[in-house]
């Protein structure tokens, strides 16, 4: 299997913590190729989950107040329809960066 696209909801299953102490090689497995969620329970009570490394850095990126209010920012200007093309981005990207160029 290979890794889902991350605008797929994630599947997350409840699991005893003894039973993923048990499947602890296949449950790092199917979090890490499938992006699958793990929330380990105690006695029926959620304690903790397992998540995607890439999910979790993400995750910890958003809980910056400054990254928060850089990805508001972005979107409102997205509303509002203050975008720009691809092949603009790329341009000023390049007309901006310091080394080689593109010769044509």
């Amino acid at each position: 299997m290979g890794k889902q696209a991350q605008s797929c909801k994630p599947v997350v299953h409840h699991i005893p913590i003894t039973k993923a102490r048990i499947n602890l090689g296949q449950v790092v497995r199917r979090t890490y190729l499938n992006r699958e969620c793990f929330v380990l329970e105690k006695d029926g009570i959620p304690v903790a989950g397992i998540i995607n490394v890439d999910d979790m850095a993400d995750w910890l990126e958003q809980q910056d107040p400054s990254m928060r209010t850089q990805i508001a920012e972005g979107y409102a200007e997205y509303q509002k329809g203050d975008t720009t093309s691809l092949d603009e981005f790329i341009t000023d990207v390049r007309k901006k960066s310091p080394g080689k160029r593109e010769s044509k």
